[in-house]
């Protein structure tokens, strides 16, 4: 029986977090292979479980028979341990001596701690980097890269479907930067640059609708280049005004903002 405080652990390739307990419910986001959270409410027939995520404090309800428990302990080894990101845009790991698959930005739990060795039993071959390492913009450029052409899907987090501040969230972690996941809370973090002639690649540059609420967000390239998901994570012009689209022949989106993150 699942209680109000457990902690878990997603155990599956992607599970989607939604924002009610229903399969027909708004998915928010997504947990990856290795993201752990706290349970913190239950739905009255127990077939669902309302979730806090460790990484971004973000809520939302997952299947109850997606849960994995893990115990108060092993939660704060993953909070104290240096692990592993995987950077291959896909990857196998075998755990529990079956072959799991498992996308760019899983979290993979490679330790010598006595409790990892109990409760787990994992290997992996594949590519992956320190998640507390602090990278450069060649190394985002080039993990931004591996996501083109990735379908737009809210709520995503995959290079199977991602979302705007999905995909500038995933790729900042994998380069060792925290940011919150939407596009309206990103905004908030990081210093403000001054007009997009002071910009450098790296920065984030946020977009608002005609009430001049943010909402989009993409990360920038060098020669005034923007990637970002929009229909797919693509590769656009930026101006003063906004993003400007080849094929459209027009603006789809219109600057309001350009954060530094980037150290």
């Amino acid at each position: 029986m699942i209680s109000i405080g457990e902690k878990g652990i997603c155990r599956l390739s992607v599970i989607p977090v939604r924002a009610e307990a229903s399969d027909s419910s708004e998915m928010v986001t997504q947990l990856l292979f290795g993201d752990h959270y706290a349970v913190t409410e239950l739905s009255k027939d127990s077939k669902w479980i309302k979730i806090k995520i460790y990484y971004d404090e973000y809520e939302g309800w997952i299947d109850a028979k997606q849960y994995y428990f893990i115990t108060d302990e092993y939660f704060e080894q993953i909070i104290n341990s240096d692990y592993k990101i995987c950077t291959d845009l896909t990857a196998n790991i075998l755990y529990q001596k079956s072959l799991l698959p498992v996308t760019i930005g899983a979290i993979i739990p490679i330790s010598t701690n006595e409790i990892f060795k109990i409760e787990e039993q994992l290997g992996f071959n594949g590519e992956a980097k320190s998640l507390s390492a602090r990278r450069d913009f060649e190394f985002l450029r080039n993990i931004t890269l591996k996501y083109l052409n990735a379908p737009y899907l809210w709520g995503g987090k995959s290079p199977f479907g991602i979302d705007c501040s999905g995909f500038t969230q995933i790729v900042f972690k994998i380069c060792g930067y925290n940011l919150k996941r939407d596009a309206s809370q990103q905004v908030e973090q990081g210093k403000l640059v001054e007009g997009l002639e002071n910009a450098l690649p790296g920065d984030l540059a946020f977009f608002r609708n005609e009430h001049q609420k943010v909402i989009h967000v993409g990360i920038l390239l060098e020669n005034q280049e923007i990637i970002h998901a929009s229909g797919k994570v693509k590769i656009d012009f930026l101006d003063e005004n906004g993003i400007f689209n080849a094929e459209q022949k027009g603006y789809t989106h219109y600057l309001i903002d350009i954060k530094r993150v980037l150290a």
